[in-house]
């Protein structure tokens, strides 16, 4: 019998203490090994028995979320799942909190708790179990600026050859372990690089939030992608979560299109809607990255892509949060590249060579 996802709740709510107990509870492969109505009451359960997976508030009493998060990723790393109200304020102190290494967010109304907790009972599930299968500690600091200046300047030129063109677009997929991931990379671009398209999955407003903090971090411009965005050099958009983004074509130019639409591969935004549209619009001036996370959305995708005559990457294990996605798109033929998070900021800026 495989062992049990051994799961701490941390609210200062009592009916989400009860609920989310209950719960995982009736779960086979998971157990409830305590609840807590604050970090300081966490860690006195936490001296008892550690848990694999943590549920987190972020507004608590005596100490809040992030502070709690903070000293657990810097004593003994562990996957937390943060529950976050859905609201600006809390967008921000979330986006804060996955910076900090949470893995994946789980949102909830201020009203009506119970009732949302229950009807969100298998997406709720799906995260503590992907959280269970992350590595936390795989995730380092920020790349500087010069390794990517580094990378590009020892890389032989025969392997920088591609399709002369003015427009060149780097497109990037990925989700569970994708926001600290997309902060080394952005950050070590400098403003001479292709246009970027992001899909990290994340729920509605966090990416706004998340985009802003990327901005301020980096020496490129970073944004929430709006409908009709041009894509251009020094620019990366990050698709908001709710919509889908494509890639079109304008004349000379690309841009991007942003709408809702039904969740492709369980997601709204989709790897796979992105890349499928820069397959179709920039074909062999493209270049796609499928990143870590959890399970297959971005690997067709991909494919397209490479068939299309893009040049293509997947993410390597060993630096992976969670190597679903990029094994995905090893397994079906889509990534032509294996690269190391570390070395992604490098290739990218290959491209600005031409």
């Amino acid at each position: 019998m495989s062992k049990k996802i051994k799961v701490l709740v941390v609210d200062d709510s009592a009916v989400v203490r009860q609920v989310l107990s209950t719960m995982l509870a009736g779960q086979n492969d998971i157990e409830v090994i305590g609840t807590a109505a604050d970090p300081l009451f966490a860690v006195n359960k936490m001296r008892e028995e550690w848990p694999d997976v943590i549920t987190l508030d972020i507004e608590m009493p005596r100490m809040d979320g992030l502070t709690f998060l903070r000293k657990i990723m810097s004593s003994r790393p562990t996957p937390v799942v943060i529950c976050s109200s859905l609201t600006e304020k809390g967008a921000e102190t979330t986006v804060e909190a996955m910076a900090a290494g949470a893995v994946a967010i789980f949102t909830k109304p201020t009203m009506g708790v119970k009732d949302f907790l229950q009807s969100s009972k298998q997406e709720l599930l799906a995260a503590i179990r992907e959280a269970a299968q992350s590595r936390v500690s795989r995730l380092t600091s920020t790349a500087p600026v010069a390794r990517a200046v580094a990378a590009v300047q020892s890389t032989p030129a025969a392997q920088t050859a591609m399709a002369k063109t003015t427009e060149k677009v780097i497109a990037i997929g990925t989700s569970t372990g994708g926001t600290l991931a997309l902060e080394q990379i952005l950050t070590a671009l400098t403003a001479e690089c292709p246009g970027i398209v992001v899909v990290q999955h994340m729920p509605e407003k966090f990416t706004a939030a998340f985009a802003a903090r990327l901005n301020s971090l980096s020496e490129i411009e970073v944004r929430e992608a709006k409908d009709g965005d041009r894509v251009r050099p020094g620019l990366a958009l990050i698709a908001p979560g709710g919509q889908h983004m494509s890639l079109v074509r304008n004349g000379a130019f690309y841009q991007v299109q942003v709408k809702p639409g039904p969740a492709v591969n369980r997601h709204c935004p989709s790897v796979d809607v992105l890349f499928r549209s820069v397959a179709k619009c920039a074909g062999k001036n493209s270049v796609g990255f499928q990143l870590t996370g959890m399970g297959d959305d971005g690997a067709r995708g991909l494919l397209e892509m490479r068939e299309a005559g893009a040049v293509t990457y997947a993410q390597d294990e060993a630096s992976s949060v969670v190597f679903g996605m990029p094994k995905e798109a090893i397994k079906r033929g889509g990534a032509v590249h294996i690269v190391a998070l570390d070395e992604v900021a490098g290739q990218i800026m290959l491209y600005s060579q031409g």
